[in-house]
């Protein structure tokens, strides 16, 4: 797990009560699942629901306790993680969008990395961090955003890129052609990193005009969060590499 620096848009969903963040944890190993827990719980704004010690476990719980984050780590039995994230964010609907995912792994490895980005995972860290790192990845996920750490963000755009690169993540070419003019300028500066409060200063708007772009821009390609939307806008050449 390393440090989480690139995470676009951070401000944009304002907590709107005191109540804490619930995060379900899905580890197969007792001992890893007890450490992430002592971590969090030390937060008073971090609360654990549940522990699940397989994939199956995984999606029941998060169907049964509605978590906000889930903390999912890819091999595991019965069901391993990236199959467990496909299939909790395959349940989310508009009025019920799901818990955010961020995938924990001790494998640097690009096939789960992108594997974790088509199942609709919103971050994915390796477990070779601190836990000031791990804390601040569940607040990112907990207000809407996506992250990346900074190294993995370079190799999705590399990859991404690339003439034969992996598989689309959500979304494909024609539904750019639903986006108002707006909305693709919208979509342009969040594939720059921006946050909501820098593309209100750029294009002159109110930050509550901006999100509702941005909510608008995601829905109309099928996109889950921010960084779907990167990868998505580096994919179909709506930016390019030091564009």
């Amino acid at each position: 797990m390393t440090e989480p620096v690139w995470h676009p848009g951070t401000d944009d969903v304002e907590p709107t009560d005191d109540r804490p963040v619930r995060v379900l944890l899905a580890d197969d190993h007792t001992l890893v699942r007890t450490g992430f827990r002592v971590i969090l719980e030390v937060e008073g704004d971090i609360e654990v629901v549940g522990e699940a010690a397989d994939g199956e476990q995984a999606v029941a719980l998060a169907a049964a306790l509605a978590p906000d984050v889930v903390l999912m780590d890819v091999e595991m039995p019965k069901l391993d993680g990236l199959a467990a994230t496909a299939l909790i964010t395959d349940a989310a609907t508009p009025d019920a969008p799901g818990p955010s995912v961020l995938i924990l792994t001790t494998f640097d490895r690009d096939d789960y990395l992108f594997a974790a980005l088509r199942a609709g995972a919103s971050g994915f860290l390796l477990k070779n961090g601190t836990p000031e790192a791990l804390v601040e990845a569940v607040r990112v996920l907990a207000r809407g955003d996506g992250l990346l750490a900074p190294e993995l963000t370079r190799r999705v755009i590399s990859a991404f890129t690339r003439p034969a690169g992996p598989a689309t993540v959500g979304g494909n070419a024609p539904a750019l052609a639903q986006l108002t003019p707006r909305e693709h300028e919208v979509m342009i500066l969040v594939a720059r990193g921006a946050s909501n409060a820098e593309i209100a200063g750029t294009l002159g708007l109110g930050e509550a005009t901006v999100k509702t772009h941005v909510s608008r821009m995601l829905a109309k390609l099928g996109l889950r969060d921010r960084v779907q939307a990167v990868i998505f806008a580096y994919e179909h050449e709506v930016i390019q590499p030091g564009g």
